[in-house]
Protein backbone atom coordinates (compact mmCIF):
# COMPACT_ATOMS: atom_id res chain seq x y z
CA UNK A 1 0.00 0.00 0.00
CA UNK A 2 1.26 3.72 -1.00
CA UNK A 3 2.36 5.08 2.54
CA UNK A 4 0.14 8.42 1.73
CA UNK A 5 -2.71 6.66 1.10
CA UNK A 6 -5.12 4.87 4.67
CA UNK A 7 -5.04 1.23 5.85
CA UNK A 8 -8.57 1.01 6.18
CA UNK A 9 -11.09 2.70 4.42
CA UNK A 10 -15.47 3.65 4.89
CA UNK A 11 -17.31 1.42 2.27
CA UNK A 12 -20.90 0.16 2.65
CA UNK A 13 -21.32 -3.33 4.05
CA UNK A 14 -23.96 -5.73 5.45
CA UNK A 15 -23.78 -9.31 7.09
CA UNK A 16 -26.27 -10.90 5.40
CA UNK A 17 -28.49 -10.24 2.02
CA UNK A 18 -32.05 -8.34 3.42
CA UNK A 19 -33.79 -5.31 2.87
CA UNK A 20 -32.49 -1.73 2.58
CA UNK A 21 -31.64 -1.35 6.70
CA UNK A 22 -29.12 -4.57 6.73
CA UNK A 23 -26.30 -1.87 4.86
CA UNK A 24 -23.87 0.24 7.31
CA UNK A 25 -21.20 2.09 6.64
CA UNK A 26 -17.66 0.01 8.04
CA UNK A 27 -14.29 0.07 7.72
CA UNK A 28 -12.79 -1.94 5.77
CA UNK A 29 -9.22 -2.23 4.11
CA UNK A 30 -8.48 0.11 1.33
CA UNK A 31 -7.65 -2.12 -2.35
CA UNK A 32 -4.59 -2.17 -3.74
CA UNK A 33 -4.74 -1.98 -8.03
CA UNK A 34 -3.63 -4.74 -9.40
CA UNK A 35 -1.96 -5.43 -12.92
CA UNK A 36 -3.95 -3.25 -15.51
CA UNK A 37 -5.53 -1.46 -12.61
CA UNK A 38 -6.16 1.99 -11.03
CA UNK A 39 -6.99 3.13 -8.21
CA UNK A 40 -9.97 5.90 -7.77
CA UNK A 41 -10.86 8.02 -4.77
CA UNK A 42 -14.45 8.00 -5.17
CA UNK A 43 -16.32 11.08 -5.08
CA UNK A 44 -19.47 9.76 -6.45
CA UNK A 45 -21.02 6.77 -7.00
CA UNK A 46 -24.68 5.99 -8.82
CA UNK A 47 -27.18 3.75 -7.47
CA UNK A 48 -28.31 1.15 -9.75
CA UNK A 49 -31.15 -1.60 -9.86
CA UNK A 50 -27.77 -4.73 -9.72
CA UNK A 51 -27.23 -3.21 -6.76
CA UNK A 52 -30.51 -4.14 -5.13
CA UNK A 53 -30.83 -7.37 -6.62
CA UNK A 54 -26.39 -7.93 -5.03
CA UNK A 55 -28.11 -6.50 -1.76
CA UNK A 56 -30.99 -8.76 -1.38
CA UNK A 57 -28.33 -12.17 -2.45
CA UNK A 58 -29.71 -12.62 -5.70
CA UNK A 59 -26.63 -11.08 -8.39
CA UNK A 60 -23.71 -12.59 -6.54
CA UNK A 61 -20.50 -10.93 -8.30
CA UNK A 62 -17.92 -12.11 -10.58
CA UNK A 63 -15.29 -14.43 -9.15
CA UNK A 64 -12.63 -12.14 -8.97
CA UNK A 65 -14.87 -8.87 -8.39
CA UNK A 66 -14.98 -6.77 -5.66
CA UNK A 67 -18.22 -8.42 -2.53
CA UNK A 68 -19.04 -4.73 -1.94
CA UNK A 69 -21.77 -2.76 -3.82
CA UNK A 70 -21.24 -0.25 -6.51
CA UNK A 71 -21.04 -0.22 -10.35
CA UNK A 72 -20.13 3.25 -11.48
CA UNK A 73 -18.17 5.78 -9.76
CA UNK A 74 -16.70 9.49 -10.82
CA UNK A 75 -13.40 10.40 -8.80
CA UNK A 76 -9.51 10.79 -8.81
CA UNK A 77 -6.92 7.98 -9.50
CA UNK A 78 -4.49 8.31 -7.11
CA UNK A 79 -2.65 4.98 -7.52
CA UNK A 80 -2.03 2.56 -10.60
CA UNK A 81 -0.91 -1.28 -10.60
CA UNK A 82 1.68 -2.43 -12.79
CA UNK A 83 1.31 -3.13 -16.57
CA UNK A 84 0.24 0.46 -17.51
CA UNK A 85 2.31 2.55 -19.95
CA UNK A 86 3.71 5.61 -18.42
CA UNK A 87 1.45 7.90 -21.17
CA UNK A 88 -1.62 5.89 -20.83
CA UNK A 89 -4.62 6.97 -20.22
CA UNK A 90 -5.56 7.36 -16.97
CA UNK A 91 -2.67 9.49 -15.35
CA UNK A 92 -2.43 9.83 -11.82
CA UNK A 93 -4.48 12.88 -10.96
CA UNK A 94 -6.97 12.64 -13.60
CA UNK A 95 -10.58 13.10 -13.04
CA UNK A 96 -12.50 9.67 -14.40
CA UNK A 97 -15.44 7.72 -14.45
CA UNK A 98 -15.54 4.32 -14.49
CA UNK A 99 -17.47 1.19 -14.90
CA UNK A 100 -16.42 -0.65 -11.83
CA UNK A 101 -16.85 -4.53 -11.34
CA UNK A 102 -17.78 -3.82 -7.76
CA UNK A 103 -16.29 -1.90 -4.71
CA UNK A 104 -17.89 1.87 -5.75
CA UNK A 105 -19.92 2.53 -2.57
CA UNK A 106 -16.05 3.04 -0.77
CA UNK A 107 -14.18 5.58 -0.38
CA UNK A 108 -11.60 4.69 -2.99
CA UNK A 109 -12.54 1.58 -5.52
CA UNK A 110 -10.09 -0.53 -7.90
CA UNK A 111 -10.81 -0.24 -11.43
CA UNK A 112 -9.44 -1.64 -14.50
CA UNK A 113 -7.90 1.26 -16.57
CA UNK A 114 -9.76 0.48 -19.98
CA UNK A 115 -13.37 1.06 -17.72
CA UNK A 116 -12.29 4.39 -17.51
CA UNK A 117 -13.33 7.28 -19.34
CA UNK A 118 -12.62 11.50 -18.62
CA UNK A 119 -15.27 13.68 -17.16
CA UNK A 120 -17.02 14.99 -20.17
CA UNK A 121 -16.10 18.77 -20.05
CA UNK A 122 -18.41 21.05 -17.57
CA UNK A 123 -19.28 17.91 -15.41
CA UNK A 124 -18.67 17.41 -12.22
CA UNK A 125 -18.97 14.47 -9.96
CA UNK A 126 -22.36 13.92 -9.24
CA UNK A 127 -23.27 14.14 -12.85
CA UNK A 128 -20.12 12.09 -14.17
CA UNK A 129 -21.38 9.48 -11.94
CA UNK A 130 -24.12 9.14 -13.42
CA UNK A 131 -22.42 8.07 -16.81
CA UNK A 132 -21.06 4.53 -16.88
CA UNK A 133 -23.58 2.62 -15.89
CA UNK A 134 -26.47 3.20 -17.87
CA UNK A 135 -24.17 4.23 -20.92
CA UNK A 136 -22.25 1.35 -20.90
CA UNK A 137 -25.68 -0.31 -20.87
CA UNK A 138 -27.26 1.13 -23.21
CA UNK A 139 -25.07 1.45 -25.83
CA UNK A 140 -23.42 -2.18 -25.96
CA UNK A 141 -26.62 -3.33 -26.17
CA UNK A 142 -28.44 -1.12 -29.30
CA UNK A 143 -25.29 -0.79 -30.80
CA UNK A 144 -23.14 -3.26 -31.26
CA UNK A 145 -25.61 -5.81 -30.00
CA UNK A 146 -28.79 -4.68 -31.47
CA UNK A 147 -26.87 -2.65 -34.62
CA UNK A 148 -29.12 0.02 -34.40
CA UNK A 149 -29.23 1.75 -37.65
CA UNK A 150 -30.58 5.51 -38.81
CA UNK A 151 -34.52 5.32 -38.92
CA UNK A 152 -34.25 1.97 -36.68
CA UNK A 153 -38.03 2.53 -34.68
CA UNK A 154 -36.96 1.77 -31.28
CA UNK A 155 -39.46 0.57 -28.05
CA UNK A 156 -37.66 1.20 -24.79
CA UNK A 157 -39.62 -0.53 -21.46
CA UNK A 158 -39.36 1.52 -18.77
CA UNK A 159 -38.29 4.81 -20.29
CA UNK A 160 -37.88 6.88 -17.30
CA UNK A 161 -35.49 4.70 -15.66
CA UNK A 162 -31.51 5.93 -15.68
CA UNK A 163 -31.21 3.39 -18.74
CA UNK A 164 -34.34 4.35 -20.13
CA UNK A 165 -33.75 8.02 -20.51
CA UNK A 166 -30.16 7.54 -21.72
CA UNK A 167 -31.54 5.19 -24.63
CA UNK A 168 -34.18 7.73 -25.52
CA UNK A 169 -31.43 10.48 -26.20
CA UNK A 170 -29.05 8.39 -28.05
CA UNK A 171 -31.43 6.62 -30.35
CA UNK A 172 -32.54 10.17 -31.37
CA UNK A 173 -29.38 11.50 -31.65
CA UNK A 174 -28.20 8.54 -33.69
CA UNK A 175 -31.09 9.20 -36.03
CA UNK A 176 -33.66 6.10 -34.65
CA UNK A 177 -37.03 6.60 -33.56
CA UNK A 178 -37.74 5.94 -29.48
CA UNK A 179 -40.79 4.61 -28.44
CA UNK A 180 -40.98 4.17 -24.41
CA UNK A 181 -43.39 2.49 -21.96
CA UNK A 182 -44.03 4.39 -18.61
CA UNK A 183 -46.15 4.14 -15.50
CA UNK A 184 -47.30 7.16 -14.81
CA UNK A 185 -48.63 10.85 -16.82
CA UNK A 186 -45.89 12.68 -15.54
CA UNK A 187 -43.04 10.08 -16.24
CA UNK A 188 -44.10 10.01 -19.51
CA UNK A 189 -44.36 13.26 -19.92
CA UNK A 190 -40.46 13.55 -19.23
CA UNK A 191 -39.66 10.98 -21.62
CA UNK A 192 -41.61 13.13 -24.75
CA UNK A 193 -39.72 15.60 -23.19
CA UNK A 194 -36.16 14.55 -23.66
CA UNK A 195 -37.16 13.02 -27.58
CA UNK A 196 -39.29 10.25 -27.48
CA UNK A 197 -41.66 9.85 -30.15
CA UNK A 198 -44.23 8.39 -28.21
CA UNK A 199 -44.93 7.68 -24.22
CA UNK A 200 -47.35 4.90 -23.57
CA UNK A 201 -49.19 4.41 -20.04
CA UNK A 202 -47.94 0.75 -19.54
CA UNK A 203 -51.17 0.64 -16.49
CA UNK A 204 -53.40 2.22 -18.88
CA UNK A 205 -52.93 1.10 -22.40
CA UNK A 206 -52.17 -1.89 -24.18
CA UNK A 207 -48.52 -1.04 -25.66
CA UNK A 208 -48.71 -3.80 -28.14
CA UNK A 209 -51.78 -1.88 -29.99
CA UNK A 210 -50.36 1.85 -29.90
CA UNK A 211 -47.38 0.78 -31.33
CA UNK A 212 -49.31 -1.26 -33.87
CA UNK A 213 -51.06 2.29 -34.24
CA UNK A 214 -47.79 4.73 -34.10
CA UNK A 215 -45.91 1.98 -36.54
CA UNK A 216 -48.96 2.08 -39.22
CA UNK A 217 -49.08 -2.01 -37.92
CA UNK A 218 -44.92 -2.36 -39.00
CA UNK A 219 -43.79 -2.66 -35.57
CA UNK A 220 -40.72 -1.79 -34.32
CA UNK A 221 -37.27 -2.86 -35.27
CA UNK A 222 -35.32 -2.82 -31.70
CA UNK A 223 -37.17 -3.55 -28.11
CA UNK A 224 -34.66 -3.10 -24.98
CA UNK A 225 -36.71 -4.63 -22.61
CA UNK A 226 -36.06 -4.23 -18.67
CA UNK A 227 -39.02 -6.70 -17.94
CA UNK A 228 -38.33 -10.42 -18.82
CA UNK A 229 -40.95 -13.23 -19.25
CA UNK A 230 -43.83 -11.52 -18.24
CA UNK A 231 -43.20 -9.24 -21.77
CA UNK A 232 -41.82 -11.94 -23.99
CA UNK A 233 -45.11 -12.66 -25.72
CA UNK A 234 -46.38 -8.95 -26.56
CA UNK A 235 -42.72 -7.84 -27.49
CA UNK A 236 -42.86 -10.40 -30.29
CA UNK A 237 -45.77 -9.05 -31.66
CA UNK A 238 -44.43 -5.71 -31.66
CA UNK A 239 -41.87 -6.60 -33.73
CA UNK A 240 -41.49 -6.05 -37.31
CA UNK A 241 -39.64 -8.15 -39.43
CA UNK A 242 -36.16 -8.66 -38.81
CA UNK A 243 -36.73 -7.07 -35.87
CA UNK A 244 -34.10 -7.97 -32.34
CA UNK A 245 -35.23 -7.82 -28.56
CA UNK A 246 -32.54 -7.70 -26.57
CA UNK A 247 -33.32 -8.49 -22.73
CA UNK A 248 -31.23 -6.70 -20.21
CA UNK A 249 -33.16 -7.18 -16.94
CA UNK A 250 -36.01 -9.53 -15.70
CA UNK A 251 -37.79 -8.00 -13.58
CA UNK A 252 -41.26 -9.05 -14.51
CA UNK A 253 -39.81 -13.13 -14.00
CA UNK A 254 -37.39 -15.16 -15.97
CA UNK A 255 -39.97 -17.70 -16.70
CA UNK A 256 -42.46 -17.11 -20.14
CA UNK A 257 -45.62 -19.65 -20.57
CA UNK A 258 -47.75 -19.82 -23.71
CA UNK A 259 -45.29 -18.25 -25.80
CA UNK A 260 -45.86 -18.73 -29.80
CA UNK A 261 -42.46 -19.16 -31.86
CA UNK A 262 -43.95 -19.42 -34.98
CA UNK A 263 -43.43 -15.91 -35.18
CA UNK A 264 -40.02 -15.69 -34.35
CA UNK A 265 -39.63 -18.05 -37.55
CA UNK A 266 -41.87 -16.24 -39.82
CA UNK A 267 -40.94 -12.51 -39.54
CA UNK A 268 -36.84 -13.53 -38.98
CA UNK A 269 -36.49 -12.22 -35.21
CA UNK A 270 -33.79 -12.30 -32.88
CA UNK A 271 -34.28 -12.37 -29.56
CA UNK A 272 -31.04 -11.92 -26.75
CA UNK A 273 -30.19 -10.93 -23.92
CA UNK A 274 -27.01 -9.83 -21.70
CA UNK A 275 -25.36 -9.11 -18.63
CA UNK A 276 -22.81 -6.66 -18.24
CA UNK A 277 -21.04 -7.54 -15.11
CA UNK A 278 -19.23 -10.24 -16.19
CA UNK A 279 -17.99 -9.62 -19.88
CA UNK A 280 -14.79 -9.79 -19.65
CA UNK A 281 -12.46 -6.00 -19.49
CA UNK A 282 -11.04 -6.00 -22.98
CA UNK A 283 -15.13 -6.07 -24.07
CA UNK A 284 -15.74 -3.44 -21.65
CA UNK A 285 -12.50 -1.49 -22.97
CA UNK A 286 -14.13 -1.38 -26.71
CA UNK A 287 -17.59 0.24 -25.12
CA UNK A 288 -15.91 2.82 -23.55
CA UNK A 289 -13.53 3.60 -26.53
CA UNK A 290 -16.75 4.38 -28.90
CA UNK A 291 -18.43 5.95 -25.89
CA UNK A 292 -15.82 8.40 -25.62
CA UNK A 293 -15.95 8.85 -29.91
CA UNK A 294 -19.71 8.99 -30.17
CA UNK A 295 -21.30 9.89 -27.25
CA UNK A 296 -18.45 12.21 -24.84
CA UNK A 297 -18.73 15.08 -28.03
CA UNK A 298 -22.89 15.35 -27.53
CA UNK A 299 -22.16 15.11 -23.90
CA UNK A 300 -19.82 18.06 -23.80
CA UNK A 301 -21.96 20.14 -25.87
CA UNK A 302 -24.94 19.42 -24.27
CA UNK A 303 -26.43 17.43 -26.73
CA UNK A 304 -27.52 15.03 -24.55
CA UNK A 305 -27.33 14.81 -20.36
CA UNK A 306 -27.76 12.68 -17.91
CA UNK A 307 -31.16 12.77 -15.75
CA UNK A 308 -30.55 13.01 -12.02
CA UNK A 309 -33.61 12.04 -9.68
CA UNK A 310 -31.97 12.25 -6.41
CA UNK A 311 -28.45 12.70 -4.68
CA UNK A 312 -27.77 11.54 -1.10
CA UNK A 313 -24.65 11.79 1.36
CA UNK A 314 -22.92 8.34 1.70
CA UNK A 315 -24.09 8.19 4.78
CA UNK A 316 -28.01 7.78 3.81
CA UNK A 317 -27.13 5.21 1.29
CA UNK A 318 -30.13 2.73 3.37
CA UNK A 319 -32.58 5.87 1.82
CA UNK A 320 -30.99 5.67 -1.51
CA UNK A 321 -31.65 1.97 -1.84
CA UNK A 322 -35.25 2.33 -0.70
CA UNK A 323 -35.99 5.33 -3.37
CA UNK A 324 -34.40 2.94 -5.89
CA UNK A 325 -36.81 -0.17 -5.04
CA UNK A 326 -40.28 2.01 -4.48
CA UNK A 327 -39.93 2.88 -8.20
CA UNK A 328 -40.89 6.14 -8.24
CA UNK A 329 -37.84 7.58 -9.30
CA UNK A 330 -37.14 9.45 -13.09
CA UNK A 331 -33.17 9.13 -14.31
CA UNK A 332 -30.69 8.67 -11.82
CA UNK A 333 -29.83 7.93 -8.09
CA UNK A 334 -26.59 9.37 -6.88
CA UNK A 335 -24.30 9.07 -3.63
CA UNK A 336 -21.92 12.21 -2.89
CA UNK A 337 -19.13 10.80 -1.09
CA UNK A 338 -17.73 14.36 -1.29
CA UNK A 339 -20.32 15.59 1.75
CA UNK A 340 -19.76 12.64 3.64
Amino acid sequence: MNPTLPVMMQAVTYAEPGPPDVMAISEVPTPTPGRGEVLVRVMAAGVNRPDIMQRKGLYPPPPGASPLLGLEIAGEVIARGPGIADDAFPAIGARVCALSNGGGYAQYCVVPAGQCLPWPVGFDALHAAALPETFFTVWSNLFMTAHLRAGDRVLVHGGSSGIGTVAIQLVRQMGGIPYVTAGTAAKCELCTTIGAEAAINYHEDDFVARIAELTDGRGVDIILDMVGGAYLERNLRCLAPDGRLVIIALQGGARAENVGLARIMTRRLVVTGTTLRPRDTAYKAEIARQLHQHAWPLLEKKTIRPLIHATFPFAQVVDAHKLMENGTHSGKIILNLQTS
